[in-house]
């Protein structure tokens, strides 16, 4: 089994599952990043996902491997990235985060983390 470090660092994308305000959840895959066990995620301020975690913060995670889990339950709240951040998501996915305008960025703070 892969170190979960690695296996954050390798995954493309992760699910994520968001609460809608009339209390029904929104899964969708993100391109995401972890540095120093925050989780990061960009996306359109006005999309269905941040809205919800703009008046409910509560998030779940996971990588796809579903015959070997990695789940991780925290909150989130909007963020400017800092250089570790932005570096982080131009060498995982060549994208300048830092200078993109039409994103916000969230940080996730882990509370609960099941790896299989």
């Amino acid at each position: 089994m892969q170190m979960s470090d690695e296996r954050t660092a390798k995954a493309p994308t992760m699910w994520m599952a968001t609460v809608r305000p009339n209390g029904t959840p929104h899964l969708v895959p993100i391109w995401f990043v972890v540095v120093d066990e925050k989780w990061y995620f960009a996306t359109d301020p006005q999309s269905v996902k941040a809205r919800n975690l703009q008046q409910n913060p509560a998030i779940a995670i996971s990588l796809e491997d579903g015959t070997n889990p990695y789940v991780v339950e925290g909150n989130a709240k909007i963020v400017k990235p800092t250089k570790k951040v932005a570096d982080a998501f131009l060498k995982k996915y060549n994208w300048d985060v830092s200078d993109d305008d039409d994103y916000v960025l969230f940080e996730v703070t882990v509370k609960r983390k099941v790896l299989g």
